[in-house]
């Protein structure tokens, strides 16, 4: 039973929006180029991060562990150091320090680690301004000061 009329469809029955009242229409997705370049953008950045975390959070090159630690007559203490290093042929330095029983640094000292083997230890005695209760070790480093390379 036809009317003669055909029947409604979702576009004849759609209305038009007046123009410039609700602005343009946009796309309905983002053409491949600006997705293609978005990606290249995001992947150079996690590269770059990535690369900085690693030279910053990686392993040193050189590392210290303490060993021992003993009290000494007249504030002072004597430690003992396990040096790992990646370079044996190069000369480092470690800077151990002594605490208080406060947990203050009460004293300090530059230990020069001679070129060698890949692990090598070296006990130092370092003197305090009080009496120390814990020595440890601050950190080592390849870049040694003159004055302790010097014969």
């Amino acid at each position: 039973m036809s009317t003669g009329q055909d029947a409604p469809t979702a576009e004849s029955t759609r209305t038009d929006l007046p123009e410039g009242r609700y602005g343009k229409t946009r796309a309905a997705r983002p053409s491949r180029l600006r997705r293609l370049v978005f990606l290249v953008i995001a992947l150079l950045f996690s590269g770059t991060i990535a690369y900085v975390a690693y030279t910053n959070f990686g392993s040193a090159p050189i590392e210290g562990e303490r060993v021992l630690f003993e009290e000494k007559p007249g504030d002072a203490m004597e430690i003992t150091i396990n040096v790992t290093r990646d370079d044996p042929n190069r000369a480092g330095v470690c800077v151990v320090r002594v605490r208080d029983k406060a947990g203050a640094e009460s004293g300090r000292k530059e230990v020069l680690v001679q070129p060698g083997a890949k692990n090598s230890r070296v006990t130092t005695t370092i003197k305090g301004i009080g009496r120390p209760v814990t020595a440890d070790i601050f950190g080592c480093s390849y870049d040694v000061p003159r004055y302790l390379s010097r014969p």
